[in-house]
C-alpha cells in the first residue's frame, strides 16, 4: 500500500505548506501599517485640490509641509514608542519645557544659546528617562505615567516661568551669542524652485528615514516591535525590556527637545502655556499612520503620513474658506476612517 510520500513522489508535486507559502504582492501590500493611510492621504488631497484651488499652488504646498514637519517629528518619536507598546501624554509640554529650559538658562546664566540648548537636551532626556524607569520599575501603565508627568511639567512651565521673568513668556534672546547660527540649524529657510522651504521639513524627512532604517534593519528595532508585541516573551528570549523602553522614552524626550528649539529659534520667546493639547495630535498621527494602541506594529513611515494628513487639514480648511473651529471634526473624522481602514485590510489580507 503506497504511502501519500510515495503518492508525492511518484507524481513530483512538492508537498506545501501553509506556513511558508509566499504572499502575493497584493496581501504584502495590504498588510503594510501605512495603506490605510497612504489611501486617506490621496484622497485629502484630491478633496482639497478640488474643493480650494489655491491648495494646489507650490507655495501653499511648502506651507503643508511645514505644519506637517513640526508634527512630523514628534510623531515619528510617538510611532516608535508606540510600536513598543508604550504611551506618552506628555510630549505636548515637553516641548514647551524644552523651550523654556533653553531660553532661560542661557538668558539668566548669560550663556552661549548653544549651551542652554544642550543643557536643555540634558533635561529633556532626564525627564524621559524618568518616565521610562517609572513605567519599567513600578508597572503602572505608561499612560498614567505620562499623565502624571504631563501635569508635572504643565505646572513647572507656568510657575517657574512666572517666577524667573515675572510674566508668562521668556524675554527675547534674538540679540545672544549663537543665536544666528543656531536659527540656521533649526528654524531657517532656503529656496527650492523658487519657493521658500523651512528647514523643520527636512529635518522631518531625516528623522522618519533614521528611525525607519533602526526599526526596519538593526537589532534594536527587532528589539521594539518584540518588546510591543510581548514583553514577558521578549524578555525571556534576552531581550533588555527595561533598557529598550528606558531608550524609546528618551527617544521621545530627544524629539521635543528638537521641536521645542525650532520654536525657541523660529520666534525667539516663548509662551508658558503652549502645547497643551498637541500630545493628541501626535498621537493621532501615529495612530492614523497605522501604528496599534497595542503595540508591536506600525511604521515610522505611516506617523509621517498621518503627520502629512494633519498639516492637510490644517492648512486646506483654511485655503477653502471654512471655519477653522471645523478642523477637529475632521481629525476625527480621519483618525476614525484610518482605523476601520487599516483593519480591514488587514483582515482581509489575512482571510486572503
Amino acid at each position: 500500500m503506497s504511502t501519500q510520500a510515495d503518492l508525492d513522489l511518484s507524481t513530483h508535486k512538492p508537498v506545501t505548506d501553509e506556513r511558508v507559502k509566499r504572499q502575493k504582492p497584493i496581501q504584502r501590500l495590504l498588510v503594510r501599517p501605512e495603506v490605510g493611510a497612504l489611501v486617506g492621504a490621496i484622497a485629502i488631497f484630491v478633496f482639497f485640490c478640488i474643493v480650494a484651488p489655491t491648495f494646489r499652488t507650490p507655495e501653499a504646498l511648502a506651507t503643508i509641509l511645514y505644519a506637517s514637519s513640526t508634527i512630523g517629528i514628534m510623531a515619528c518619536g510617538v510611532a516608535v514608542l508606540m510600536i513598543g507598546g508604550e504611551f506618552d501624554l506628555s510630549t505636548g509640554v515637553a516641548v514647551t519645557f524644552s523651550s523654556l529650559a533653553a531660553s532661560m538658562l542661557a538668558y539668566n546664566l548669560h550663556l552661549n544659546v548653544w549651551l542652554g540648548a544642550a543643557l536643555a537636551l540634558c533635561l529633556a532626556l532626564v525627564v524621559g528617562f524618568f518616565n521610562g524607569y517609572l513605567v519599567m520599575k513600578t508597572k503602572i501603565p505608561s499612560f498614567l505615567i505620562t499623565l502624571s508627568t504631563f501635569l508635572m511639567l504643565t505646572g513647572v512651565n507656568l510657575a517657574v516661568t512666572k517666577m524667573v521673568t515675572g510674566q508668562v513668556a521668556t524675554p527675547s534672546i534674538s540679540d545672544m551669542q549663537g543665536f544666528a547660527s543656531a536659527q540656521k540649524v533649526f528654524a531657517s529657510s532656503f529656496d527650492l524652485f523658487g519657493v521658500s522651504v523651512r528647514i523643520t521639513v527636512v529635518w522631518w524627512i531625516v528623522f522618519t528615514l533614521v528611525a525607519t532604517w533602526v526599526l526596519m534593519r538593526t537589532r534594536v528595532g527587532n528589539w521594539i516591535f518584540a518588546v510591543g508585541g510581548n514583553q514577558d516573551s521578549a524578555r525571556a528570549v534576552g531581550v533588555p525590556v527595561t533598557a529598550v523602553k528606558i531608550g524609546m522614552f528618551m527617544f521621545v524626550g530627544f524629539c521635543a527637545w528638537f521641536v521645542g528649539m525650532h520654536l525657541l529659534f523660529a520666534f525667539d520667546t516663548v509662551q508658558s502655556g503652549q502645547g497643551v493639547g498637541n500630545e493628541f495630535f501626535y498621537i493621532i498621527a501615529a495612530v492614523v499612520g497605522g501604528c496599534l494602541l497595542t503595540g508591536g506594529f506600525g511604521t515610522a513611515v505611516g506617523a509621517a503620513i498621518g503627520a502629512f494628513i494633519y498639516g492637510m487639514v490644517n492648512q486646506g480648511i483654511v485655503y477653502a474658506g471654512w471655519n477653522p473651529d471645523w478642523f477637529k471634526f475632521f481629525m476625527g473624522v480621519m483618525l476614525l476612517f484610518a482605523v476601520i481602514a487599516n483593519n480591514s485590510f488587514r483582515n482581509y489580507a489575512a482571510k486572503r
